[in-house]
């Protein structure tokens, strides 16, 4: 169900145009720039035609987000029915680098710090090579600012394999990026 009136239409755009910028540049880090406009696109049209459903003072946010991850997810399964899935210590394997067991938290900072600005090349590069549920996670917690609860739900799933893929997700980034982290001055004392 579609909205049907102009006003309606004035809710839709009043509510959703003012996110596109966030959705856009999440979907630059899912797909890659090529395809982000498409997703983008998919989502505002699934959106509109789904907007009498939407309650008016949630998270509309949260809302579009889950509703382009759910094109993203469903997109991607449809391309590989047999996703590969690898364990820690494949993943080191494949890098050949191990990731610190501990004391990578205190550099945590990195990671957060809203001057690295999750832009450039190397970030870039460095979310692509994630495997797709830990880029997942980390597009829809760090990049899009949504809570624990609304991600799992989003990803649809439980709350401790979302924090287990944040985890492992920050690991594998800390490790990606320190040469980068370096280059702009953190982590030095």
């Amino acid at each position: 169900m579609r909205p049907t009136s102009s006003t309606d239409r004035a809710d839709f755009e009043r509510t959703t145009l003012p996110l596109m910028h966030k959705l856009y540049g999440a979907a630059c880090r899912l797909v890659g720039a090529d395809e982000a406009r498409d997703l983008v696109q998919e989502t505002y049209l699934r959106a509109y035609r789904t907007f009498a459903g939407f309650e008016a003072g949630t998270n509309c946010k949260a809302w579009l987000f889950t509703i382009m991850y759910s094109i993203f997810v469903n997109r991607y399964r449809k391309r590989s029915r047999q996703p590969t899935t690898l364990s820690i210590d494949e993943l080191e394997a494949e890098r050949g680098q191990s990731m610190p067991a501990k004391g990578w938290g205190s550099h945590f900072e990195i990671l957060q710090n809203p001057a690295l600005g999750w832009a450039g090349p190397e970030v870039d590069g460095a979310l692509q090579r994630l495997p797709e549920e830990f880029r997942g996670a980390i597009l829809l917690v760090d990049v899009g600012e949504l809570t624990y609860e609304e991600a799992s739900r989003a990803l649809d799933c439980p709350l401790g394999t979302l924090r287990s893929r944040l985890f492992r997700a920050r690991k594998l980034l800390f490790s990606s990026l320190q040469a980068h982290a370096a280059k702009l001055g953190y982590g030095k004392r």
